[in-house]
């Protein structure tokens, strides 16, 4: 079957609620920003020019139809996205520390996203894409997770790259071993690799994240594994290569939402442009300096799925380096 579609991406479509000033009464004002990781890295992705098709589900009600309109606004294929009657579309609360980095709650027990079923997966879209991406949160209740299963299954069984982000959410899991458990499944079947620093040391228990990054690489095969340092920059882990980026600290930084998803876009457009089997350290470091700067650029944006960076803002801004 012809590869028609760059990337699929399955799991979690949801509203982020985030802070947004005060109210004249000095109350929190929060905004309703679209969001959720698998469809925040689709989105940048349609900014560099690729096709791209998301599978989820959400609730029949306003927010899911907001949701859906959006995504099928920037482009998006939502062809298996699937609306639940009787379930509301998951909500997540950002709170917004003063150096952009946040805390999470979510309203999702269940949330629509969770009742996505292995029924309602549409075989021909994920043979038809060359990369398949997911991560944990579409493995916390059994539904959603014997639908990702599938999912994965078709992808290996139809010469895609699998690609995996793990997006730990601690409030998420009732068992922190059970999240542990899921992040080794994803490991045991990707090509690429996101991860952060943080999640590194909660699967590996250790504390330096190079040598973390390279016993989860080394454990499971996968061919490439990016690890993300937050203010640090990032890694990539490549064959025998490891090779570091600088990041780009933004002064406007107002708060870190969708940060790791431009960059697992980037990363996943950079494997189509180069392809998996031809980087050298010089593709890997533009891979990275493309995937640095385009993280920086949405940490200065309220949300992230609908202000992702555009390929030329990311390439002047790298000029400013």
């Amino acid at each position: 079957m012809s590869k028609t579609l760059d990337v699929v991406a399955l799991g979690e479509l949801l509203i982020d609620f985030t802070e947004n000033g005060l109210s004249e009464q000095g109350n929190p004002l929060l905004e309703a920003n679209p969001g959720g990781a698998p469809c925040n890295v689709l989105a940048m992705l349609q900014n560099y020019g690729k096709s791209t098709a998301f599978i989820g589900k959400v609730g029949n009600d306003n927010f899911g139809h907001v949701l859906a309109d959006t995504v099928k606004e920037l482009g998006i294929d939502i062809s298996n996205l699937k609306f639940d009657d009787e379930i509301h579309t998951t909500l997540a609360f950002v709170h917004t520390y003063e150096d952009g980095d946040r805390d999470f709650s979510f309203y999702r027990n269940p949330g629509a996203d969770v009742r996505l079923s292995a029924e309602e997966i549409n075989p021909e879209l994920i043979k038809s894409a060359k990369i398949f991406h997911f991560g944990t949160l579409s493995m916390t209740h059994s539904t959603v997770e014997n639908a990702t299963i599938k999912a994965i299954q078709l992808a290996k069984d139809n010469d895609c790259l699998v690609s995996f982000d793990p997006n730990l959410r601690p409030p998420l899991w009732s068992d922190l071993s059970v999240a542990k458990e899921k992040m080794d499944y994803g490991f045991s079947k990707c090509d690429i690799l996101k991860i952060s620093d943080d999640e590194i040391t909660f699967f590996t228990g250790e504390a330096d994240v190079l040598k973390g990054a390279q016993l989860i690489k080394e454990r499971y095969g996968i061919k490439l594994v990016c690890a993300t340092l937050g203010k640090d920059g990032s890694y990539a882990l490549y064959r025998d290569k490891v090779v570091k980026c600088d990041p780009f600290l933004n002064p406007n930084t107002i708060e870190t939402t969708g940060a790791g998803d431009t960059f697992m876009g980037s990363v996943l457009n950079s494997v189509l442009e180069v392809g998996i089997d031809n980087y050298d350290e010089d593709s890997l470091l533009g891979m990275l300096t493309v995937a640095n700067a385009a993280a920086s650029i949405i940490t200065t944006k309220r949300g992230a799925l609908k202000v992702m960076p555009k390929e030329d803002e990311i390439k002047e801004f790298i000029k400013t380096r």
